[in-house]
């Protein structure tokens, strides 16, 4: 068990070094912090400053009204003053800062697609070598792992990422997904979702219903044993086609499906996407259910499969409503 922990510890690429952390504890320095300080000044003294540094508007304003002096014009408008103040007493700052919040986070619902869409990629981006399990664990040590000890290093190799999807997929249901995504590479992906992303026909079809946000779905077989999952907002697609970015990507890594019978996923969600990590792993479910990775072989699952294979054929089969009802059923 022992010699089976140390190739565990092997298996993991990244090290810390101790010595670093010794160093940095020896020659830590604690920051200086600044509290809050509160300037208090006399109110004689307020009004002085004050009438110093207006005197001569106030003497001007004076004349105007053919006083003699800036003191008989203050004692002049001492009630208009008085009543003025009433009136800015009555205002509560809190109370002001508290609907001006709730304004702007209402304005942000619902123009924060906008900010948050993902910019297009470059057609001049160079494209980067795809990654392989390799560049995650060394594949040879692991073999000699067990699946769960697999597991819990593969979890652990993302947990400090709070955007990741991982999973650990039985080799058996890759297989049927990784089969029905070769011959349907593409699928659309309902979402409830509030403030979801629509083109205004869209939003007037029925503004009493929760909006769907539709999601486009492509596969894509970079290598022979990697295999891509890459989703993207549909608005977004029509407005970039092939250079849209996604805001999830799935790699699937088949390295050790023979030898271990399982398939290691890892997925990220952009941080600046306007899509939650919930909603992604809701999105990531249907996924699933919709290329038959939960092999029930129920009605409603050739249902699934059957739209699948309508959207891919261009068959005029296709219903958009019969996908979204699809989708949100419990039934798999």
């Amino acid at each position: 068990m022992l010699s089976r922990f140390n190739s565990a510890r092997l298996a993991i690429k990244h090290t810390t070094s101790a010595n670093k952390v010794d160093l940095l504890a020896q020659y830590a320095v604690r920051p200086a912090s600044v509290t809050n300080v509160r300037y208090i000044q006399s109110k004689p003294r307020i009004e002085k400053e004050i009438k110093e540094r207006y005197k001569a508007q106030l003497e001007a304003r004076a004349k105007q009204k053919g006083l003699d002096s800036a003191e008989k014009l203050m004692e002049e408008m001492k009630e208009t003053i008085k009543e003025t103040k009433k009136v800015l007493n009555q205002i509560d700052p809190l109370k002001e800062l508290e609907d001006y919040e709730q304004a702007m986070n209402l304005k942000d619902s619902l123009q924060g697609k906008k900010k948050k869409g993902l910019d297009p990629i470059h057609p001049d981006t160079p494209k980067k070598p795809y990654k392989t399990l390799e560049s995650y664990l060394v594949v040879d040590k692991i073999k000699e792992l067990s699946n769960q000890e697999i597991e819990f290093l593969w979890r652990a190799k993302f947990q400090s990422d709070p955007q990741s999807l991982i999973a650990v997929v039985p080799n058996e249901t890759f297989e049927v997904m990784y089969g029905l995504a070769r011959q349907n590479p593409t699928f659309v992906l309902p979402l409830p979702k509030e403030d979801a992303q629509l083109d205004e026909a869209d939003r007037l079809n029925d503004p009493n219903a929760t909006p769907m946000e539709v999601h486009f779905v492509q596969w894509s077989f970079v290598g022979p044993e990697t295999t891509h999952c890459m989703i993207t907002s549909l608005m977004e697609y029509k407005l970039h086609k092939e250079y849209a970015r996604p805001h999830t990507t799935i790699t699937f890594h088949q390295e050790l499906a023979k030898d271990k019978d399982i398939v290691l996923m890892n997925g990220h969600v952009d941080k600046d996407a306007a899509i939650t990590l919930a909603e992604a792993q809701m999105l990531l479910l249907n996924l699933q259910r919709f290329y038959g990775a939960f092999r029930t072989h129920s009605e409603i699952e050739y249902e699934r499969i059957r739209l699948l294979q309508d959207f891919n054929n261009g068959s005029p089969n296709f219903s958009m409503e019969k996908c979204v009802k699809l989708s949100q059923t419990m039934e798999n």
